[in-house]
């Protein structure tokens, strides 16, 4: 049988139902989706494919996938380290954001992040930001996957002066990617605190009309709390609990403060949570009990959150630190194991996103998602267990193939569509208008954490 391609690898990591690590086999690739997993010999006598790759002493497994993003953030890197959260937005962030964050910003910035991002090993991405059009844009350059989000503030930005223009655009937004293969979109009101309660009600309409997610910052720090019960009485997510937002397609991102009952409600709402545990201790936000979660049934993804906070977007580093976190702050050492890492981020992502029919997985049927990880060097070696060593022992720099819908973004490190020299001088021209700006300003209101 002719086909397109066939890749093999001394192992695949499935990530499938039953976390099988497969040893010599290949995947063979039609139309961007994988139709067949099988061991070399045998894939070689049934296939004849127009192009053939084998990764000697090399894992394939699922394209990684980053749950939680504000991706033209990355021109915002390391400009205001080490401050609190609500300083770190309120005098630096929103300030630069409202002199500078246009389309051509998020433009810029996505491709940056993009860039990282596939060079990291992550394939699809969740975004929340300003200008999204932009950001679909940059996508569609790269052949990344991206669910980009519908952004809903209660206040007027540069890109939107109201609730109504903001839905507006949303479904704008929407209706351009509609039949995207590798883009989507989701709701994405930014948090409790800046979402008033009426249009938080009409963002639950919206995306029940489009059948699409709703993603959202909650309970990221204690002062969060503090201000809403403070003012209202209640606790956010009993809020948004009320106003009929807690079901299976909401994402809530950081969850640091949670109490005992409320791990039990987002259980029996089968409600997603994202976790940015880099970025949460960088901004002293606190840590999300993960492994209370896990065990109460809830389905927990990994997310970077924005470069400006976190400072990276390297996913294999979130499994690591995930999984150390998690054993630390449990107290328990058997507590987020290497496959559990692994899922959170991969499949858990795809679930999240509703596109665990697609992606998330090494699984014919899906599509080709799929990067390579270099497990032959000495920092490697020696090798008992190849899903401990990818959480544990690699680095992305060891990340050296990248497939999107079976279309090769990388390879051997070298990035396919994108130019990495171009984007290091547009980053570097962007460094020399903010940095000229200055971040001492009078806070506007505008941005994202």
């Amino acid at each position: 049988m002719k086909i397109k391609h066939l890749i093999s690898a001394s192992w695949l990591l499935t990530v499938d139902q039953d976390d099988r690590v497969l040893k010599n086999h290949a995947i063979a690739i039609q139309d961007g989706t994988i139709i067949d997993i099988l061991p070399i010999a045998a894939a070689k006598q049934k296939y004849q494919a127009e192009q053939y790759t084998h990764l000697e002493q090399q894992a394939l497994l699922p394209g990684l996938i980053n749950a939680h993003t504000h991706a033209a953030m990355s021109l915002l890197k390391g400009l205001a380290d080490d401050l609190p959260l609500m300083e770190w937005l309120e005098e630096h962030i929103w300030p630069a954001e409202g002199q500078w964050a246009d389309a051509d910003f998020v433009y810029d910035g996505t491709k940056l992040a993009i860039a990282e991002m596939l060079r990291s090993g992550t394939t699809c991405f969740n975004d929340m930001y300003f200008f999204p059009e932009a950001a679909a844009k940059a996508v569609e350059e790269s052949g990344i996957r991206a669910t980009l989000g519908m952004i809903l503030v209660d206040f007027p930005t540069a890109y939107a002066q109201s609730p109504d223009e903001y839905f507006q655009k949303g479904r704008a937004l929407n209706d351009y990617c509609a039949d995207h293969p590798t883009i989507s979109t989701l709701l994405a009101p930014h948090a409790p605190y800046t979402v008033s309660d009426e249009p938080l009600k009409e963002a639950g309409r919206l995306a029940g009309e489009l059948t699409a997610p709703i993603h959202m910052h909650v309970h990221e720090t204690a002062f969060e709390i503090m201000q809403a019960t403070e003012n209202g009485g209640e606790r956010p997510l009993s809020r948004l609990n009320k106003l009929g937002l807690l079901d299976k397609h909401f994402l809530a991102v950081h969850m640091t403060q949670l109490q005992d009952d409320e791990i039990v409600l987002l259980a029996e709402k089968n409600t997603h949570v994202i976790h940015c545990p880099e970025s949460n201790m960088k901004l002293a936000s606190g840590f999300c009990p993960v492994a209370k979660l896990l065990e109460a049934g809830v389905n927990v993804a990994l997310g970077t959150d924005g470069n400006a906070s976190n400072n990276d977007l390297d996913m294999l580093g979130e499994m690591r630190t995930a999984a150390l976190i998690g054993k630390g702050f449990s107290g328990d050492a058997t507590a987020i194991p290497a496959k559990q890492a692994l899922r959170m981020a991969t499949i858990n992502g795809a679930k999240a996103l509703g596109l665990d029919h697609v992606t998330g997985s090494l699984e014919t049927g899906k599509s080709a998602d799929l990067i390579a990880m270099d497990l032959s060097g000495l920092e490697s070696q020696p090798l008992y267990d190849p899903v401990s060593h990818l959480v544990y022992c690699t680095s992305r720099n060891q990340v050296t193939h990248s497939w999107v819908n079976g279309r090769l973004l990388m390879e051997n490190r070298q990035l396919t569509t994108l130019d990495s020299e171009a984007l290091v001088t547009t980053a570097k021209t962007w460094q020399a208008k903010i940095a000229t700006f200055g971040t001492h300003t009078t806070p506007t209101e505008n941005g994202n954490d």
